[in-house]
Order: structure tokens, then C-alpha cells, then sequence
């Protein structure tokens, strides 16, 4: 099989909804995005965040990360599907139709 192949190619989506009633709740979510970006994760909407990944060996070490750093409370939802997926998907801007941003350039170092 291609090594770079849409059908190989990952990307995982985490999306949540986190409480943000008090200071700590606040805190907490705050502290959750962080460590998503921090992961290389990138903000697709307020509450949904992606990572491209090639493999999904890969895409299971970045999942692992975010379980590893779910807050307290709130909801949140880790998906992974396929480049071929993730290619297929329809933006919208109002009923405008948008793009899709380009695939990053992925850098693999030995």
C-alpha cells in the first residue's frame, strides 16, 4: 500500500463542550485547548479541533495525549477518519460556499 495514501492518512477531531460557569471551569477548558495546540492540534471551529496525521499509529499517540488531558467535566469527542474522508467535506460561510484549507505539508524526519 502507498505510504502517503488518502485512505492511510489520519486526521483526528476532538470536539467538546466544557463547562465555563466559574473561574475554574474557565481555567480548565482554557488549559484543554492549550494542550491540544500544544499537540499540534489546529482550531477548525470554536469547540472542534483537528490534527493531520500520517497513520493511524500516529493518530493514536495524539489520541492518547487528549485522553490523557481531559478536564474534570464537560464532554468531549475524539473521531479519526481518513484523508479521502476529510477531503470529501463541505464549508459553508453563511450559504456561501467555501474552500477547504490546503493539507499541511507533513515533515518526516529518521
Amino acid at each position: 500500500m502507498d505510504r502517503f495514501s488518502e485512505y492511510r492518512i489520519m486526521w483526528v477531531l476532538v470536539f467538546f463542550d466544557l463547562p465555563t460557569e466559574t473561574k475554574k471551569d474557565r481555567k480548565a477548558a482554557a488549559d484543554f485547548r492549550k494542550k491540544l495546540i500544544k499537540d499540534g492540534f489546529n482550531m477548525f471551529q470554536f469547540s472542534i479541533y483537528v490534527r493531520h496525521c500520517p497513520s493511524m499509529e500516529n493518530a493514536d499517540v495524539h489520541i492518547s495525549r487528549v485522553k490523557k488531558s481531559l478536564p474534570e467535566y464537560g464532554h468531549v469527542g475524539i473521531m479519526c477518519i481518513t484523508d479521502k474522508q476529510f477531503g470529501s467535506i463541505e464549508l459553508f460561510y453563511g450559504k456561501k460556499a467555501q474552500s477547504a484549507e490546503p493539507v499541511p505539508q507533513q515533515l518526516e524526519l529518521f
